[in-house]
Parts: structure tokens; C-alpha cells; sequence
């Protein structure tokens, strides 16, 4: 019966790209930009990305470049993911805060800037598990959309502080007022720290279900409504040194993305699945 009940729910995808998470129902972590010790422990895992996401850039080739272990939960209010991300060379930290050629507003604070430019995640959510065209981007509301956690600027930090900046698409007023205003009211919350000794940094990111989780217009997710799948994508990325990302646009090093096509990734159509799941991660293999 298990068996058949996996079966079942893998072949439902909210995307076309046949890679899923599961999200359980777990207790709340502390959004420190540190992982305590068993706080994600009944949280499903995931890694990345050597051979295993889909590369926008150069790819990696060594998992001391850049390497992710991931989690995913909810405590019945919010969605919790947490990165654990390896990262040689820190920009902003261990580099200058260059900037690329294509934008010299990079690191405005506005919607000329670049908020995804840096060493960072993006996390892109299609709450409705629908999409109407194989071109249809996020619409930048509760019903899909597209976030972005830098670890060295932010919304509320500003520049050298990491957290959250609004994502794409950027440029549309509806979609950045809304996003700055999840920012602001702390429907979304997001903290960002390097590890200690370098190498790398840790980000912990909060979405609650009311406003992020629009399924039907006026209408949240709520885990009355069971066990339900949304479109979901995550982007790492990852600068460098200028002269290690030649050739790529805005000399990017790597940007790396859990579904879809190197060209097509930011689509609905392209991304994975998200199933939140009603029981705990200790119920997951409990018979059924």
C-alpha cells in the first residue's frame, strides 16, 4: 500500500521536471543563520550540485567550489527551508564587491539593481500547481513567485548585510510591492551568516503559509486542506573573482538550479514539485 501511495503522489508534479521535495510537519527552528545540532532533524534532505543540478553557467566540477546540503519542513504556519552551502571564495568577503558591466546600478537597492547578484539562493514557489502558457514566468504574488536570500545585502540590512531583496520579476511595480512588503512585515524572513573560518555560509529562510501560499485567489494554504503539491525551483549562485566567470553573462562563476533547463529554468512549467505533508518526518515510513 505504501508503495503504491509513493507511486501515486511521485507521478503528480507541479512542474514537468520529475524532481520533488517533501516538506513534513516538524517543530519551528530559530532563523539564525546557524544549524543547532538536530534542529533539522525531522526534516527531509537534499544536495547539490555537482552532477546533480542543472548548471546556467560554468559547472562545477568540484564540490569544494560550491556544494549545498539542504532541508525542508513546516510547523503548520510556515515553510522552512535551511542551505548548508560550500563555497570557496565569498564575494564581497574574500573579493571586492566588483561589479559586472551589464548593470552599474548592481547593488542599487532598487528595481535597476541586481539583487540576485552576489553568493546567494533564490527560492521560486508556484502555489496553485498551475501554469497557463510553457512561457509563464513567476506572477510575483501569493499565487507563484520568485524570492531572493544574498548574504551580503539585503532589504532590511542593506549593503553588507544578508537577508532577503525582492526577486523577480523585479521590474513589474505590482510584483515589487509586494515582495517588499512580505520583506517588511516579516511574512517572509530569511538570515544569512558565513561559517565560521569561511568556506562557505549557512541560510535559514521562513515563508508563511498566509500571504505566500495563495492555492485559489484570497485563499492560503492550510493543512486542513491535506497533503498538496506546489511547483517549486531553487537557484544557487555563486561569484567570484571577475575573471573567473569570463565569458558568462554578468561574469557569473555558477548558477545552479534544482529543475528545469539552462535556459528555461525560471518557467512554471520547468520546476519541481513541493508536496507539504500533513505528518511528521517520524511518520514518513510508518506503515499506512
Amino acid at each position: 500500500m505504501r508503495a503504491a501511495l509513493f507511486l501515486l503522489s511521485a507521478s503528480l508534479f507541479a512542474g514537468d521536471f520529475p524532481r520533488s521535495l517533501e516538506a513534513f510537519r516538524g517543530a519551528t527552528p530559530k532563523l539564525d543563520g546557524q544549524i543547532a545540532p538536530n534542529e533539522y532533524a525531522d526534516a527531509t534532505s537534499f544536495s547539490g550540485v555537482k552532477g546533480v543540478w542543472i548548471s546556467t553557467f560554468s559547472p562545477v566540477i568540484d564540490g569544494l567550489d560550491l556544494a549545498v546540503t539542504g532541508y525542508v519542513k513546516h510547523d503548520g504556519k510556515r515553510l522552512y527551508f535551511a542551505f548548508d552551502v560550500t563555497d570557496d571564495v565569498l564575494y564581497g568577503i574574500d573579493t571586492p564587491r566588483w561589479i559586472p558591466a551589464e548593470n552599474p546600478k548592481t547593488h542599487e537597492l532598487s528595481r535597476a539593481g541586481f539583487p540576485w547578484f552576489g553568493d546567494e539562493i533564490e527560492l521560486l514557489i508556484n502555489a496553485t500547481n498551475k501554469y497557463t502558457s510553457p512561457e509563464e514566468n513567476a506572477a510575483g504574488n501569493g499565487h507563484s513567485w520568485q524570492m531572493v536570500c544574498n548574504l551580503t545585502k539585503s532589504r532590511l540590512g542593506g549593503i553588507g548585510a544578508g537577508g532577503l531583496l525582492e526577486g523577480e520579476p523585479r521590474r513589474e511595480l505590482a510584483a515589487w510591492n509586494t515582495y517588499q512588503r512580505w520583506i517588511v512585515t516579516h511574512a517572509m524572513d530569511c538570515a544569512a551568516k558565513p561559517k565560521p573560518g569561511g568556506k562557505g555560509y549557512i541560510i535559514e529562510w521562513a515563508v508563511s503559509f498566509n500571504p505566500c501560499l495563495e492555492v485559489t485567489p484570497g485563499v492560503f494554504y492550510d493543512t486542513k486542506m491535506g497533503d498538496r503539491a506546489m511547483g517549486l525551483n531553487i537557484a544557487l549562485g555563486d561569484i567570484d573573482e571577475k575573471e573567473r566567470g569570463q565569458g558568462n553573462f554578468a561574469n557569473f562563476h555558477h548558477e545552479d538550479w534544482f529543475a528545469g533547463t539552462p535556459k528555461g529554468r525560471t518557467r512554471l512549467k520547468e520546476w519541481g514539485t513541493l508536496w507539504i505533508r500533513t505528518a511528521t518526518f517520524n511518520q514518513k515510513n510508518a506503515p499506512r
